[in-house]
């Protein structure tokens, strides 16, 4: 006997597929080279780096889009990536909910902080 589930078939996990992924890597080559501009800007300054050097770096307006977007960005990659983690290993729905809702808290908040003090400078 043949038993063939066809489009019928249930499918556990994560199960988002290709967007998430393209999400992680996309995010993940922005950060890349945000990085790698900050670098470069590091490494061109003369003199010693200090704290006016590096307002100087995200003083530009342009500057703290760029750093705002990489924030969000990240924020986004991060909640990929432990989302993942914790629809794989948490298994009780009550307890994986709550590290959920705290995760998205806990980034909401550092995000929050991240664009407040990008903002100060």
């Amino acid at each position: 006997m043949t038993v063939n589930y066809g489009s019928k078939r249930t499918v556990v996990g994560a199960h988002y597929g290709l967007r998430d992924w393209l999400g992680q890597r996309v995010t993940a080559a922005l950060m890349a080279l945000f990085t790698l501009l900050v670098l470069a800007q590091v490494l061109l300054t003369r003199g010693p780096i200090g704290y006016e050097s590096w307002a100087g770096i995200f003083a530009a307006q342009w500057m703290k889009v760029l750093t705002f977007t990489v924030i969000i960005a990240l924020a986004y990659h991060v909640w990929v990536g432990m989302r993942d983690i914790w629809m794989d290993y948490i298994k009780p729905v009550s307890i994986r909910l709550s590290l959920q809702v705290f995760t998205l808290v806990w980034l909401a908040a550092c995000a929050g902080w991240a664009v407040q003090v990008l903002w100060r400078l």
